[in-house]
């Protein structure tokens, strides 16, 4: 068997065993809610945003794919809306946050805020608003899609409240502006409990805290503070702490290097976003946030791409694999399976790839070669 073939079956076998959830106190939460969703004999309700852009060409290919597979999910969609709505201060409308809430899971397309409109931002909103405290985004290579790197294999961990996103910027005098990065002890300690947990749960054997503390030593010397209070309890998994410029150089050199990383808010965006390009860009990579109570909201972390919207061209895949990771959150691991083998094969066939993939492709044809392989 040749490497590649191993690779893709430890690869799969490794996610058809992956479910998604919170730590500690809402650890029982969302084993609760994921037995009560697998036990029930009437259909899961989820919560869907289409988003904008290529989000609504892309999510009926995920509502196609999974209708294939017989995925027994009822999608409440929502929309963004017109006009600001006051009780959320944004586009996104109370209704909309109160039915993830009501789901406890939910699968979001790519959402376009204006820049410099003084417009609250719709994934800041959903964050804050639904307390998703992790950002989770395996970054993997796919089988038959060659890039720079062959054996990609690593999992970020981003905390996703606070930080340098925390929204609080004010000028202080004209020509002079000031935001601050707000780090707390009980954000960090819940984002590092729930890498520790994820790599012992998940047979990973490392957990990288990444950090700029040499530079900001009370909130970076604060998070590793945490991070190595939680280390302590897991003396099975090896803790490391690197540098975050130092982190983007050994990942690019060898990737193979790390295995879970585990960061606040800023770094975070940063090293996700470079782990993807690493396995052949965003619009092949999966997400998932985490939030208490076992809220769950997968997400394609890619752009609207309104240069292409209307026009069948748009590459469903990072939607379909964060669609896998609900699924895999809900323990409906059988048809998480089904449909992520059915999407690494089509892409490896070659025949079927959209533009970005090297191919020609469009929505249409990729999905419907998906759902033939299923």
């Amino acid at each position: 068997m040749t490497m590649a073939a191993n690779f893709a079956r430890r690869l799969i076998g490794n996610r058809s065993t992956q479910i998604l959830g919170t730590v500690n106190s809402t650890s029982s939460a969302a084993t609760s809610v994921a037995r009560a969703f697998c036990s029930s004999t009437t259909p899961i309700t989820a919560t869907f945003f289409p988003g904008d852009g290529i989000g609504p060409e892309i999510a009926e290919s995920v509502k196609k794919v999974f209708t294939t597979a017989g995925v027994p999910i009822v999608w409440e969609d929502h929309y963004v809306g017109t006009e600001i709505d006051p009780r959320t201060q944004s586009f996104l409308t109370w209704e909309s946050l109160e039915s993830v809430r009501r789901n406890k899971v939910g699968l979001k397309g790519p959402m376009a805020t204006p820049i410099g409109k003084g417009h609250r931002s719709l994934n800041l909103t959903l964050r804050k608003e639904l307390n998703l405290y992790a950002n989770v985004r395996p970054c993997y290579s796919l089988p038959g899609y060659k890039t720079r790197y062959d054996d990609v294999d690593l999992i970020t961990i981003r905390e996703n409240t606070e930080g340098e996103y925390s929204g609080l910027e004010h000028q202080v005098v004209r020509g002079v502006v000031e935001s601050l990065k707000i780090i707390t002890r009980q954000a960090s300690l819940r984002v590092a409990e729930y890498a520790f947990h994820y790599a012992k749960t998940h047979g990973r054997e490392r957990v990288s805290a990444i950090h700029k503390a040499n530079i900001m030593q009370k909130t970076d010397g604060l998070f590793l503070k945490c991070c190595r209070e939680v280390a302590e309890k897991y003396p099975e998994i090896t803790y490391e702490e690197v540098v975050i410029d130092n982190c983007c150089m050994m990942l690019v050199k060898n990737p193979a290097l790390f295995d879970v990383l585990v960061m606040p808010n800023l770094y975070g965006d940063i090293i996700s976003d470079l782990c993807a390009g690493l396995v052949g860009g965003l619009g092949l990579t999966p997400s998932c946030n985490i939030g208490e109570d076992g809220v769950a909201l997968a997400e394609a972390v890619h752009g609207s791409a309104p240069d292409i919207a209307g026009k069948n061209l748009a590459n469903p895949t990072a939607l379909l694999l964060s669609g896998v990771m609900m699924l895999r959150h809900l323990k409906l691991n059988e048809q998480a399976e089904q449909i992520h083998s059915a999407i690494i094969n089509t892409i490896a066939e070659g025949k079927y790839r959209t533009a970005d993939l090297g191919g020609s492709s469009t929505t249409t044809d990729f999905t419907k070669a998906i759902c033939d392989h299923l």
